[in-house]
């Protein structure tokens, strides 16, 4: 059976992740039709869809799909089967203020763009980005799956449901999955066995970023119970599980890399393994438990992502990209590890049904959590649904860290769809990075990291007003 689709790509000019998106659906055989990509950014979509006429052209390709660039994002909706949202919201100027501002007060964000102060601003310039896509999808095309990938992830995810109840949308994130290439290098390690991450069971819950595994398993080997003896051989030295950790020093040379000694020594604490890399779990932590400062950092094996270091990524990005639509770099077509078009495959009953971590709001799934803030847990894609499954329950002590960083989501949420700062500033401070700080502290970095995106914030928000000019 092969089908015909429309899939919407707001966020279209994107430099790393719709490459990646694009190989993917070129492979499969059952799939065509047209790819509609919407950004700001137009040449930079432009670029993309060059890209995608060059891996439709590919001998490899067993997918043709056709792909257009919408200037009017209604246009790029119309029709839609499916949309994906991927986007950066505001420019590296307001992403080194989310980073590095909070530095000067001894709070030190690894990444910055989920929770802590960086989080927190970051959503605030994102959510009333995301209330228009919500109501541009209700108004065009009611009935399309909504697959989202931008962080805050939670946040923008509930702001879809809160702004389109009606909404048939989900949030993608694959960090659980590099869990599970941990997992499988734990199995490696301590009993001799070669195990891809498919292969294994995670019963994960939490919210994204901070999602928690309560069980693992290997067909009937237990990988939780392993955990012990993998920490008495690697807990100190680190060991990062990318490629079944042929290079498990990585964390020592790559920014985004880790030794995941935080992770153990949160399952040494807890019986419950965090689900993300360090680099996201420290920052739903009081900073004083691995991140009281760079030195401490270090001895944490994982790294802070300077901006700098985001901006030249970015910039060899570009210029890959203009290389490949110009057909002066090729495009190297192969399946990623990522699931999003094998979820795509699932709801139109191209495949068996698929058991994965996403995230929707709560209907019970996770019954630890008030219902209706968003949760990531299991769920099974089938033919035309999406069905939570109900996860195992958190350590009662695991559950109190997470319901904090919940609610500091929907408080977040509510500030934004009320514009209210004061309610904003509410979940800022409440900020686990942010409980060494003195209110008077608090208050004067959260005006500061306002003022300094004010160019973002002035539309929604009355700065002047709230801060006394």
């Amino acid at each position: 059976m092969r089908k015909t689709i429309k899939l919407a790509y707001i966020g279209g000019g994107s430099k790393q992740w719709a490459r990646v998106f694009m190989g993917d659906l070129a492979l499969c055989g059952d799939l065509d039709g047209e790819i509609a990509l919407y950004d700001i950014d137009v040449p930079a979509a432009q670029r993309n869809a060059d890209i995608g006429a060059r891996i439709a052209a590919d001998p490899a390709a067993r997918a043709q799909f056709r792909y257009t660039v919408c200037e009017n994002l209604d246009d790029a909706l119309r029709g839609a089967d499916f949309v994906v949202i991927s986007i950066l919201p505001g420019t590296f100027k307001e992403m080194r203020s989310d980073v590095h501002a909070p530095e000067k007060y001894g709070i030190y964000q690894p990444v910055g763009d989920t929770a802590g102060p960086g989080g927190v601003l970051r959503a605030m310039r994102t959510l009333p980005l995301y209330e228009g896509f919500a109501a541009a999808i209700r108004d065009v095309c009611p009935n399309a799956w909504v697959i989202n990938f931008t962080n805050p992830m939670s946040a923008c995810t509930r702001v879809l449901y809160d702004v389109f109840p009606g909404i048939k949308a989900f949030g993608c994130c694959h960090e659980v999955f590099h869990a599970q290439e941990f997992l499988a290098c734990v199995l490696k390690e301590t009993r001799g066995v070669q195990a891809s991450r498919r292969d294994i069971y995670t019963d994960a819950c939490g919210v994204n970023h901070f999602t928690w595994i309560t069980e693992a398993r290997w067909r009937d080997v237990d990988l939780l119970a392993l955990l012990p003896e993998f920490a008495a051989r690697f807990y100190e030295e680190g060991y990062y599980e990318k490629d079944g950790g042929a290079d498990r020093f990585a964390f020592r040379t790559d920014t985004f890399a880790y030794g995941n000694k935080v992770k153990l020594d949160l399952y040494r604490r807890y019986s419950a393994l965090g689900a993300a890399g360090d680099r996201h779990l420290v920052e739903f932590l009081p900073a004083a438990w691995y991140a009281k400062d760079p030195q401490a950092v270090k001895g944490w094996l994982y790294g802070l992502t300077t901006v700098d270091f985001r901006e030249a990524q970015q910039a060899a990005l570009v210029a890959e990209t203009i290389e490949m639509a110009a057909g002066r770099k090729p495009f190297v077509l192969k399946r990623s590890d990522e699931e999003a078009v094998d979820l795509l495959r699932a709801l139109l009953g191209l495949t068996a049904p698929r058991v994965t971590n996403v995230n929707l709001p709560n209907q019970g799934q996770m019954p630890q959590l008030p219902r209706g803030s968003v949760v990531e847990t299991n769920c099974v894609f089938a033919h035309g649904m999406v069905k939570p499954v109900v996860s195992r329950p958190l350590p009662a002590a695991v559950a109190a860290l997470v319901r904090r960083c919940n609610d500091n989501i929907d408080t977040t949420c509510e500030g934004v769809r009320e514009r209210d700062l004061g309610k904003l500033f509410a979940a800022f401070v409440n900020q686990p990075l942010c409980g060494a700080l003195g209110l008077d502290d608090a208050r004067a970095l959260f005006r500061e990291m306002c003022y300094n995106t004010r160019a973002c914030l002035d539309p929604y928000y009355d700065l002047d007003g709230y801060f006394g000019g």
